[in-house]
């Protein structure tokens, strides 16, 4: 039957809002799912990067002989010979070009072979010479290179500051002067980041199967670095295994992949050994907080103070923006936020979930916790009776805002014990701790396009990425709530560069952003369809649609999801081992589109902040200039043993200021808050505040012994 509009009412259902499982999950469990570095094809070569061993410095010389004498060599590419590359914004991905050395790890040749373990013997089999420089990768507060940037990520002004909060500060009669220790942190998604290149010379067009959160991003840079016309490149990523950020953008996988195929004429593949990635893909910045909070006795701030000191590299400035959201959080009138950074010889940071918000608050939610503490009250009900009612920075109404009621509801479900004294389980101390949960609401542009076909199934074009959040379930729902049919008979396309442009999967903007323009070009057939006469013609009937006006429009409404974290703790005072045994989350994200994808991108943050509470860590060697830790041997990502029982709820909320589903994103709010609820539940459990992540054993051991304890 054609799909006409009587068929159209007859076949309606109430698609969004139902948890749907993933279109995709059974390819997934199978194996049938195929990512970028398993793209089988013809006379398909590989690649491997050979990385720099000094921190800073310069090339003197590169011998390649060895390499080349191996068998199945194709060739090596340094800076002497790579072709010169076209301009690009990021210099992090202008490799190869010169024979500076702006930190470990920076790729400093390319080895191609027939086979993954040639490439990779050929690589080793590299001799790089080099002038070492002095370098410096120790951040601290007193660093004289440290400068006040004029933005920070994000586009948010560095520094803000509102009344006088120095003052205010200083006349409050409860104060809390508090300075917490982030350390860099790496986002190590399951998927390494991966390119296959397939450079077809005779058409002149390159095809590029890449691991990354957006392919329009990456076909546009590539365009620029390789002097190409963007309809002669085709971008792929039809299943990623994850990115937190760190596939954003183009990292140097694919450039170096591009570069291969084109010297050698054949199809390459680049996987990155997951060891290389600390240096070259991005990480969280260090950050270093100094909170200051005033209060009167019945605790309503007076003042809030919290500065920022972080670094960048030499290469590219990123700076995190770790106190911007104790600008919309609090009601308060006179307050400060800035930032600080200092450029050394380090890889370049970039985002990674939730960028600022997780370490912001981490820090923010802590000094609030004490500020409970040195008033006698409890933490919930000191953050109520700080609740603003528009945002502080902007003064702009809330299109919605229910954290009031996150809090009292996770209270409820949690059974919050209030300002109850430690339980004591033998040699375990038990506690438990809460903290809020912030995250703006973005929204960019997007294309889509609906195809209604004569045998009455749909086709719906749109170029997300999904990532693992389940974006192609969702949209699925949403084209299909928006047509009026049932889900099987829609398919979707995605991943792909030729369709309707769309913006990367990051900033939790995904279903925000392509959801919508699903949403209008479905519309748009849907009506298209209630005024056809007769069949379908045999090419059917299409619909399109750009979100670019609507979706740049200036909102007059601040936009922010929230959410309240609970934990519960337990901590070892033999081994100084803290367990988490209960962890929480009551969320207010706008309309939840898919119930069960849903709850697992709450309960994927709440575990990553888990990790970061805890054993997620890289220090950066003073004397050799690289991460300590670069696999996941040293790095420690939360496993199954970790995790306890993990809850994740939401509000039902209705805002009619964000989009046609009335949806907020959801990848990342879940993190944010989380280390801070369990850091509050072990200077709970322990009568010690440790403002120093991860809380490791030794770390909780020393503070137990302190004596008198830390105030």
């Amino acid at each position: 039957m054609s799909p006409t509009s009587a068929t159209l009412d007859t076949t309606a259902r109430a698609l969004l809002g139902e948890p749907v499982p993933r279109r995709e999950g059974r390819e997934k469990v199978t194996g049938a799912a195929r990512y970028a570095a398993e793209r089988h094809l013809p006379q398909r070569a590989y690649a491997w990067p050979v990385p720099a061993t000094i921190a800073r410095g310069r090339i003197t010389a590169v011998d390649t002989a060895a390499a080349l004498a191996l068998p199945g060599v194709l060739g090596v590419l340094t800076p002497y010979d790579a072709p010169r590359l076209g301009p690009s914004d990021d210099p992090t991905l202008q490799l190869l070009q010169d024979l500076r050395v702006p930190h470990r790890g920076w790729y400093v040749a390319l080895a191609i072979a027939d086979t993954l373990e040639g490439a990779r013997a050929a690589a080793e089999a590299v001799r790089v010479t080099y002038e070492a420089e002095p370098h410096d990768v120790t951040l601290h507060e007193g660093h004289p290179g440290l400068y006040t940037p004029g933005e920070v990520n994000g586009g948010y002004p560095a520094h803000r500051e509102q009344g006088d909060p120095d003052a205010a500060f200083a006349a409050a009669l409860v104060r809390v002067d508090a300075r917490y220790c982030v350390p860099p942190l790496h986002n190590h998604a399951m998927e390494p980041h991966a390119a296959t290149a397939d450079w077809d010379a005779g058409r002149g067009h390159l095809t590029v199967y890449d691991s990354c959160q957006g392919t329009t991003v990456v076909r546009a840079v590539l365009a620029g670095l390789f002097r190409l016309p963007e309809d002669r490149i085709t971008v792929l990523a039809e299943h990623v295994g994850g990115g937190f950020g760190s596939k954003g953008t183009p990292r140097p996988h694919v450039v170096l992949a591009v570069m291969a195929s084109r010297h050698c004429g054949r199809p390459v593949t680049l996987a990155l050994p997951r060891q290389h990635m600390a240096a070259t893909v991005g990480h969280r910045a260090p950050t270093l907080h100094r909170v200051r909070l005033g209060a009167r006795p019945d605790g309503v701030l007076t003042s809030l103070i919290h500065e920022v000191t972080t670094h960048t590299s030499q290469v590219r400035e990123f700076v995190e923006q770790a106190a911007v959201p104790a600008r919309v959080m609090y009601a308060v009138q006179d307050s400060r936020t800035t930032h600080r950074v200092t450029a050394l010889d380090v890889p370049t940071p970039s985002w990674m979930r939730a960028p600022g918000e997780t370490p912001g608050m981490y820090a923010l939610e802590s000094a609030m916790d004490e500020l409970a503490d040195a008033l006698g009250m409890d933490p919930v009900e000191l953050r109520v009776r700080n609740e603003p009612a528009t945002e502080p920075d902007s003064g702009r109404p809330f299109s919605s805002r229910h954290l009031v009621e996150c809090l009292r509801e996770g209270a409820r479900r949690f059974g919050w014990p209030g300002r109850r004294p430690p339980l004591r389980e033998g040699p375990l101390l038990i506690g438990s701790g809460v903290a809020a949960a912030t995250y703006p609401v973005y929204i960019a542009p997007a294309g889509a396009r609906a195809h209604a076909r004569p045998d009455g199934s749909y086709l719906v074009e749109v170029n997300a990425t999904d990532i693992g959040t389940g974006a192609r379930t969702v949209l699925s729902q949403i084209a299909a709530d928006a047509l009026r049919v049932p889900l099987d008979a829609v398919s979707l396309s995605l991943g792909n560069s030729a369709l309707p442009p769309g913006p990367v999967a990051g900033g939790s903007t995904g279903t925000a952003s392509w959801g919508w323009a699903v949403h209008d070009a479905c519309t748009a057939l849907t009506d298209r369809l209630a005024r056809h006469r007769g069949p379908l013609p045999e090419a059917g009937l299409s619909a399109s649609a750009d979100t670019t006006q609507s979706a740049n429009q200036r909102s007059p409404y601040a936009r922010h999801a929230f959410g309240a974290h609970f934990a519960e703790v337990q901590a070892d005072t033999v081994t100084g081992e803290v367990r988490v045994r209960r962890l929480l989350g009551v969320f207010a994200a706008g309309r939840v589109l898919n119930p069960r994808t849903a709850r697992s991108q709450f309960i994927g943050g709440m575990v990553m902040g888990l990790g970061m509470a805890l054993t997620e860590h890289a220090g950066l060697d003073p004397v050799f200039g690289d991460f300590a830790e670069r696999d996941l041997a040293a790095y420690h990502v939360p496993a199954n043993a970790d995790v306890p029982a993990v809850e994740a709820h939401w509000i039902d909320e209705h805002d009619k200021h964000l989009n046609p589903m009335g949806s907020k994103g959801i990848g990342e709010i879940g993190i944010v808050g989380a280390a801070a609820a369990i850091g509050n539940a072990v200077s709970q459990a322990t009568g010690r505040r440790l403002r120093e992540l991860p809380l490791t054993p030794d770390k909780i051991l020393s503070a137990l012994t302190a004596d008198p304890p830390e105030a």
